[in-house]
């Protein structure tokens, strides 16, 4: 049976709430036996979700699936490749700089995120796999897990997946912005995680 680490992050910019975080609080009052699943919350900060990525990584997971959220999103994106770069909106793209100076450009996820995703539009789930996961904290996420798991020679298997904004951030906001109920999220997790017994 996989053991499984399942993360999301906590507020941040203008977001009171994550929609990541608010899809992995309710998925544990509906957690399934099987596979075991522990739970996290990373703080939006490089520094400190790297710390917290390499400690989390030091218990032999098979599974490592982080949960992100995606503003202007209308579907759960399943992110392919972590790149080896970090940038925020507020530089311009040439003061990006790589995430691990000797690191490989990117990683790609072992995990089966095309079937995934095709099991979830099945379901009726809106879902796509994506080809990276930006130059934010969610592709370090990314990245820096397969990093450590290369660098400690872990069987560990990494993904990503990007959430968009619950209906009530979005009605909350002075945009117009997609979203999709967080219990339609936590749908599409439960299917997810039933494929990994």
């Amino acid at each position: 049976m996989p053991r499984v680490l399942l993360t999301a992050f906590g507020p941040y910019d203008e977001w009171r709430e994550n929609a990541s975080w608010l899809a992995l609080v309710r998925l544990t009052q509906e957690l399934p036996e099987r596979p075991p699943v522990t739970t996290r919350r990373y703080p939006v900060d490089f520094d400190a979700m790297r710390r917290m990525v390499a400690r989390d990584l030091e218990t032999p997971y098979d599974i490592a699936l982080h949960l992100g959220q995606a503003p202007g999103s209308a579907a759960m994106h399943l992110e392919m490749f972590g790149l080896n770069i970090a940038g925020m909106s507020s530089q311009r793209p040439e003061d990006y700089g790589p995430l691990v100076a000797d690191g490989p450009a990117a990683y790609c996820s072992e995990l089966p995120l095309a079937d995934w995703a095709r099991k979830l539009r099945a379901a009726g789930i809106p879902a796509q796999v994506s080809h990276h996961a930006g130059t934010y904290l969610c592709n370090a996420t990314l990245y820096w897990s397969h990093h450590v798991i290369r660098e400690r020679s872990l069987p560990t298997k990494a993904g990503f997946i990007h959430v968009p904004l619950d209906t009530s951030q979005a009605v909350a906001s002075a945009r117009e912005l997609p979203s999709l109920p967080t219990e339609v999220v936590v749908e599409g997790l439960k299917a997810i995680l039933s494929e990994l017994r």
